[in-house]
C-alpha cells in the first residue's frame, strides 16, 4: 500500500472503532445481555466483543479449525472465546475456554492447530499469545506477550504444526511468521511489512504441507507465499480481484494430504 493508503486505513479504522465503542455502551445500556461485536475496517482487525456464551455446538463468526490424526473436528469459536471438538460429521464432543486471561481461557482466538501427537495448539489472538492443550482442552503450556521481540507477538491469528512437530505463527500485526518447537522455544523468524518477496502485510492463515513446505495467506497482499520450513521463499501467486488465481483478502490457507493448497 502506499503511504496515502496506509493513512487512510488507519482513519477509517479509528472512526470505525469509535463508533463502535459508541454503539457498544448504547446497546449495553439498553439491553443487557445482548452480543455486540465490532470488527476493524480490514478483515483481521478485531476490536472488541460484549455478551455471554452461545450454547454448545453453537458459534458466534468461527475463524479457525483444523482436523486432528483420529479426525476429531476443533473449532476456533472466536467471538464465544472457546474451542469446540466435534466429530468428523459435526457431532458435539467437548468444548473448553471462556473469556479472560488466564490460562486455558481465551480473547478471541481465530487459530487453532493440531500436531501429530494429537497436541492442540490456539492462537490466543487477544491476548497476544499460542496455548497448548491435550486432545481434550487439559492445558499443557503457553507463550507469548505483546511486543515485536522473539517470541513475542501482536494478535496472533494462524498457527500450524509440521509433520516433525514444529509450530509456525501467524503474527499477523508484526508482518511476520516464527518458529517455534513444541513446548514454545524460538527457533526463527522471517518477515517484514512490505510487499515484496518473502515480505507480509498482517499475514493471517499458514499452513505446512506434507514435504514441509509453509504456506502463508499474506492477506492485505491478496496472495499466497510458499516458504522452505526454515523460511527461504519458494514462489507465491496471486493478486487483487475476482478471477481465477485472484484474491481479494485471503484469510485462511489449508494443504491436504496429497499437496492441494
Amino acid at each position: 500500500m502506499t503511504s496515502g493508503q496506509t493513512n487512510a486505513v488507519v482513519r477509517w479504522w479509528a472512526l470505525s472503532a469509535l463508533a463502535a465503542m459508541v454503539l457498544a455502551v448504547l446497546m449495553a445500556a439498553v439491553a443487557p445481555g445482548v452480543h455486540v461485536q465490532a470488527q476493524g475496517p480490514l478483515p483481521d482487525k478485531y476490536l472488541f466483543s460484549i455478551g455471554a456464551q452461545a450454547a454448545v455446538g453453537q458459534f458466534d463468526s468461527p475463524y479457525g479449525v483444523a482436523v486432528g490424526p483420529d479426525g476429531t473436528v476443533y473449532v476456533a469459536d472466536t467471538y464465544n472465546h472457546r474451542i469446540q471438538r466435534c466429530t468428523a460429521a459435526g457431532g458435539f464432543v467437548g468444548t473448553w475456554g471462556s473469556r479472560g486471561s488466564g490460562q486455558g481461557q481465551f480473547d478471541c482466538p481465530y487459530g487453532v492447530a493440531v500436531g501429530p501427537d494429537g497436541a492442540v495448539y490456539v492462537a490466543d489472538t487477544g491476548n497476544h499469545r499460542i496455548q497448548r492443550f491435550t486432545a481434550a482442552g487439559a492445558f499443557v503450556g503457553a507463550w507469548g506477550s505483546r511486543g515485536s521481540g522473539q517470541g513475542q507477538f501482536d494478535s496472533p491469528q494462524g498457527v500450524a504444526v509440521g509433520p516433525d512437530g514444529t509450530v509456525y505463527v501467524a503474527d499477523s500485526w508484526n508482518h511476520c511468521i516464527q518458529r517455534f518447537t513444541a513446548a514454545g522455544g524460538f527457533l526463527g523468524t522471517w518477515g517484514s511489512y512490505g510487499s515484496g518477496e518473502g515480505q507480509f502485510c498482517s499475514p493471517s492463515g499458514v499452513a505446512v504441507g506434507p514435504d514441509g513446505a509453509v504456506y502463508v495467506a499474506d492477506t492485505v497482499n491478496h496472495r499466497i507465499q510458499r516458504f522452505a520450513a526454515a523460511g527461504q521463499f519458494l514462489g507465491t501467486w496471486g493478486s487483487y480481484d475476482s478471477g481465477q488465481g485472484q484474491f481479494k483478502y485471503p484469510w485462511g490457507v489449508a494443504v491436504g494430504p496429497d499437496g492441494a493448497v
